[in-house]
Formats: C-alpha cells, sequence, structure tokens
C-alpha cells in the first residue's frame, strides 16, 4: 500500500466523518472505496466516448459501401 498526504475540504472531512461513524468504517477504507468506485466510473466514461468516436467512423464507413453498392444496383 502506498501513503498519500491529501488536503480535504472541511465539509467534505466532516461529512465523511459521520457516514465512517454511522458505516462503522475505517476511514482509510471508506475512501479506498470511494476512489475505486470513481475510478471505475471514469473507465466506463472513457470506454463510452471511446465507442462513441468509433461508432462515428464505423458509420461514415457504412454509408461510404453503402453509396458504393447503390451504384452498383441502380447501375449509376
Amino acid at each position: 500500500m502506498k501513503t498519500i498526504s491529501l488536503k480535504i475540504e472541511d465539509s467534505i472531512f466532516n461529512e465523511t466523518e459521520k457516514l465512517v461513524s454511522k458505516l462503522k468504517k475505517s476511514r482509510n477504507r471508506y475512501i479506498n472505496e470511494a476512489i475505486d468506485y470513481y475510478n471505475s466510473q471514469q473507465k466506463r466514461r472513457i470506454l463510452g466516448d471511446q465507442l462513441e468516436r468509433e461508432s462515428k467512423l464505423v458509420r461514415k464507413e457504412s454509408m461510404t459501401v453503402l453509396r458504393e453498392f447503390e451504384k452498383i444496383e441502380y447501375g449509376s
């Protein structure tokens, strides 16, 4: 494990302290789980963005191929 020093806004710290007390979790475990969750959400967002970009590229190429087939089919 790595140790880090972290500056947290007072309001976020106070809310976190209340939650870890109610959840009966250590602050360290709570923050690790929060970062892990945030990381997974960011990976999903990045993957979604990549999928959208690649879908646009495929769509453009598919339209080009469709036009070529239409030329063949209709003898244009």
